[in-house]
């Protein structure tokens, strides 16, 4: 046997997700952005769909007792350093990882809330939302919705100040804080504002930063889930969770600007713009 010492493991992210067959989106994105980021990925399917860069036609929940098993069995054998999760697919999911998460509280957790595709078809009912707002979020370290998904996710939670479409992002913001995330990154891609805005709140610190980026032209199939995956990616490398929020924008953003169009709908994000020769630097 070669005597050598072996050379340590990168940092091993666990994502739960459901896989998208076009590779724009969902677990396939997931996987895409760890691995260009330094970061070893583990996967949970939490559904299968039918889907390609126009749109969802269909999706198939995976029954809770697998996505248990899939779950259980990789953390008993690694070492994970943070869990990302995205489209979780039934409330069963929803209430079976969170019991899960409750037996590793020392691993931080970026949640992106799902609940539609970029053409707008429905992909987390009401009970779903009301699982991920109250099982999942009072385990969550970063939430990273965009305007449209953080009025859905409070629709359940109105007081008596006005409806949620009233909102704006601060309080929106703060009301997802009060529901127990420790921070919640809200990207501003739907607003009707000139440049795109994402600010990042804290629970106990109030707007933590703002970063404003050039709107680019069409849409992309798959940037929530790229920007949360790197986030997570960030993460694990040991950024804290300011530098990771802000080099994972640059990632982003530098995925976007060298995005394609391989079909008929979206663009895609270039994950691996770095071996494309598209410039830009993991450590941005």
């Amino acid at each position: 046997m070669n005597p050598r010492a072996l050379p340590l493991p990168p940092p091993i992210v666990l994502t739960f997700a459901a896989s998208d067959p076009c590779g724009g989106a969902g677990l396939q994105a997931d996987l895409m952005t760890l691995s260009s980021i330094g970061c070893h990925s583990l996967s949970v399917v939490t559904a299968l769909t039918v889907q390609d860069t126009v749109g969802v036609s269909r999706i198939l929940a995976i029954d809770a007792d697998c996505v248990e098993d899939q779950a259980r069995t990789l953390l008993e054998d690694m070492p994970v350093a943070v869990f990302k999760m995205g489209l979780l697919g039934s409330i069963e999911n929803v209430s079976v990882i969170a019991e899960i998460l409750v037996d590793y509280p020392g691993i931080p957790l970026v949640l992106d809330p799902v609940l539609a595709s970029g053409r707008g078809d429905e992909l987390a009912d009401e009970e779903m939302i009301a699982g991920l707002c109250e099982l999942l979020m009072p385990l969550t370290t970063i939430l990273t919705p965009n305007s449209l998904e953080a009025r859905r996710l409070l629709d359940g939670n109105m007081d008596d100040n006005g409806d949620n479409e009233q909102r704006t992002l601060v309080e929106c913001a703060q009301s997802l804080l009060d529901l127990g995330c420790e921070y919640v990154l809200l990207t501003g891609t739907h607003e009707n504002t000139t440049r795109v805005v994402n600010s990042l709140y804290g629970r106990r610190l109030g707007l933590v930063r703002n970063d404003i980026w050039d709107r680019l032209p069409g849409s992309y199939h798959g940037s929530g889930c790229t920007l949360a995956s790197a986030i997570a990616a960030y993460l694990a490398r040991g950024w804290s969770v300011e530098q990771a929020v802000g080099a994972a924008q640059e990632y982003t953003w530098q995925s976007l600007t060298a995005g394609f169009r391989p079909g008929m709908g979206q663009f895609i994000p270039d994950r691996f713009f770095q071996i494309r020769g598209h410039g830009g630097t993991l450590d941005a």
